[in-house]
């Protein structure tokens, strides 16, 4: 048992220090344009933009600040004004397609996939989620009422303080890391030895059969599901290398979790903002499912029409 748990930390401090490179760095950057004119900056451009998908320029500033920083700055900025509910639900779709952006697109670029994918797919979810919803739903226009949550930060004056927050800031981003990702490497050394991963793939592999993947990348789509895209693509990682993932399905299994990661974590925060978490939930599964099967489809056909045309041609060469 102790040669698992030690193979197991080994496996936990090299996926930390892996990821911990893009973290920090990236953590770091962020934090310190908070107090540059870089975000007002981009918040007032997207503005105009907000209207044509039913938004008031406002609305620029948490959707911004969502997806350069997290959900938690993203939820401080919306309840710093007044929105209607319809205008929440439409952000808060927005940033569960889209959020954290810099750190869990650069993490999950990680597991070979190019990262402009992982941008291009979340993005776009969210602005046709966005204009979908502004165009079906004529209710909402009740004032939202937030609950009990507020919203603290730091007056920072001087740049030495600043940097310091930053370099705080990005430690703890990156213990956080560590944390979450050692004991799952352990866990999963473990599972991986006892023979206990075999039975559980199997038994979720008609779900990943159905999304057009093999059953081997069963743990990678419930560790996204549950963890979150940063923390899982360390697991990601690990599966490519160890449990012969292949990387058409790692690249299906991202697209899966680029849409609906984290997904019990990520609805529940959103409680507190006085909306309807239930759609939020139904939306995020169901175009998560449906994107992955449409692009596992098109990408088997597309193998199809390559592998016939291959046929042909040497068939007319023998002639």
């Amino acid at each position: 048992m102790s040669g698992i748990f030690t193979r197991g930390l080994k496996q936990g401090l090299q996926t930390t220090w892996t990821l911990g490179k893009v973290i920090f760095p990236i953590t770091l950057i962020v934090t310190i344009l908070q107090y540059t004119p870089v975000l007002p900056w981009v918040i007032e451009k997207l503005s105009p933009l907000m209207g044509l998908i039913g938004l008031s320029g406002e609305a620029a500033v948490p959707i911004v600040l969502g997806n350069v920083l997290n959900l938690y700055a993203g939820i401080g900025a919306i309840i710093s004004f007044d929105f209607t509910v319809k205008e929440v639900f439409i952000m808060v779709i927005m940033l569960s397609f889209s959020h954290n952006l810099f750190i869990e697109s650069a993490v999950a670029s990680k597991v070979g996939v190019k990262w402009w994918i992982i941008v291009g797919v979340r993005i776009g979810l969210a602005l046709i989620a966005a204009s979908v919803i502004n165009l079906v739903w004529n209710g909402g226009a009740e004032m939202a009422q937030y609950g009990f949550i507020t919203q603290e930060q730091a007056t920072l004056t001087t740049w030495g303080e600043i940097t310091l927050n930053g370099i705080q800031t990005a430690i703890i981003a990156v213990i956080q890391l560590a944390t979450i990702v050692i004991p799952l490497m352990i866990v999963m050394q473990m599972l991986r030895e006892k023979g206990w991963l075999s039975k559980l793939s199997n038994g979720f592999a008609p779900v990943t059969k159905a999304l057009g993947m093999e059953k081997n990348t069963s743990m990678t789509l419930v560790a996204g599901l549950t963890i979150g895209l940063a923390y899982g693509a360390g697991l990601m990682i690990q599966a490519i290398k160890e449990d012969g993932v292949s990387k058409r399905d790692m690249t299906l299994a991202l697209i899966f979790l680029v849409s609906c990661h984290a997904v019990v974590e990520d609805t529940l925060i959103f409680i507190p903002l006085g909306i309807p978490v239930w759609p939020l939930l139904i939306i995020r599964l169901i175009t998560a499912i449906l994107l992955t099967m449409v692009i596992s489809f098109l990408w088997k056909k597309e193998k199809q029409r390559k592998r016939k045309g291959i046929t042909n041609e040497h068939s007319y060469n023998t002639i």
